[in-house]
């Protein structure tokens, strides 16, 4: 085994607060979403044609995967995030739809070069590839990350390839394998709030999601000064407005360069229930006050997702 991340210092403890559970009655009830959260279904001929490559390629799609909310939109813009590794997660974190398992699919040879051809034929200027976690491989699927980024600058050098990277078990070579392949972002998501990690992340660690942050910051500075590090949150999980403006904070010390702000919105009643619904003016008071913190571009709105306008994100 690796080297593997060694956090900078300890970060607090800070209690869990008391939140429905499964037992909870509350755990049962949805309530009705805002209008503000309400999405006009519309499809397009470049909508259906995305679908129809997706399935003659056999890729998979976090817009599909993951149930994002701005699909229709996205596919009919002609837009798509790629999920690498197959369609099963070996976490099963409380607010992610796609399924999960003790042992993921096994790896086709063919998808990095699959991935490339269909970001050539959607002749995209700005590709998103994420992946699935895969605690099963011994390098936690970082090598096919690599060849997935060769792959697509082989056939369409000047796309801005973004990366959108599970922590790797925390294993160093890993992340390295993947930053020498020089993605144009490197993105890692910090999801939520420290004190909500156990509740909120499968085996994930704060630390470890920081210090997998500050250790791309430092790659950029040294040997790829136009990468971007980016990450991102989801609100309405039962954090605290004072927690979320010190999580900022906090990804942002370690160099962070962009930052996406988004809605959670519950998969299904087998996922964490939704506390609260945030406005959009608390959307734009919280983008505000990061950018005040020195992040080059944030995203902040109720429908955000981490790949979303992604190519706007361009700083």
């Amino acid at each position: 085994m690796s080297d593997t991340f060694v956090p900078l210092r300890v970060i607090s403890d800070v209690p869990e607060p008391r939140l429905a559970r499964p037992t909870d009655p509350e755990w049962h009830q949805r309530p009705p979403k805002p209008d503000w959260l309400r999405i006009r279904l519309r499809t397009t001929e470049d909508f259906a044609r995305i679908r129809e490559m997706m399935g003659r390629l056999t890729l998979n799609t976090v817009c599909q995967e993951a149930r994002c909310p701005n699909i229709y939109e996205c596919w009919s813009e002609g837009t798509a995030t790629f999920m690498i590794l197959g369609d099963t997660c070996t976490r099963a974190c409380g607010y992610c739809a796609v399924k999960t398992g003790k042992t993921g699919q096994a790896l086709d040879a063919q998808e990095p070069e699959h991935v490339a051809e269909a970001i050539e034929t959607m002749r995209l200027d700005h590709a998103v590839v994420t992946s699935v976690d895969r605690d099963d491989l011994p390098d936690f699927g970082a090598g096919h990350f690599a060849q997935t980024i060769q792959a697509i600058r082989r056939r369409t050098p000047s796309t801005r390839i973004e990366v959108l990277i599970p922590d790797f078990g925390g294993d160093l070579e890993a992340l390295q394998r993947v930053l020498k392949a020089r993605p144009n972002v490197l993105n890692h998501n910090t999801e939520t709030v420290p004190s909500l990690y156990r509740r909120v992340r499968s085996r994930g660690v704060y630390a470890r999601c920081l210090e997998l942050l500050r250790r791309s910051a430092v790659f950029r500075d040294s040997e790829f000064p136009a990468m971007q590090v980016k990450s991102g949150l989801m609100v309405g999980l039962g954090e605290s407005w004072d927690e979320l403006l010190a999580t900022f904070a906090e990804v942002r010390e370690q160099g962070c360069d962009i930052l996406t702000i988004g809605q959670y919105m519950r998969p299904t009643m087998k996922h964490l229930p939704v506390e609260r619904y945030y406005t959009p003016e608390e959307f734009e008071q919280l983008g505000r006050l990061a950018r005040e913190m020195g992040y080059r571009h944030v995203e902040s709105a109720p429908l955000v997702r981490s790949s979303y306008h992604a190519a706007r994100h361009n700083v």
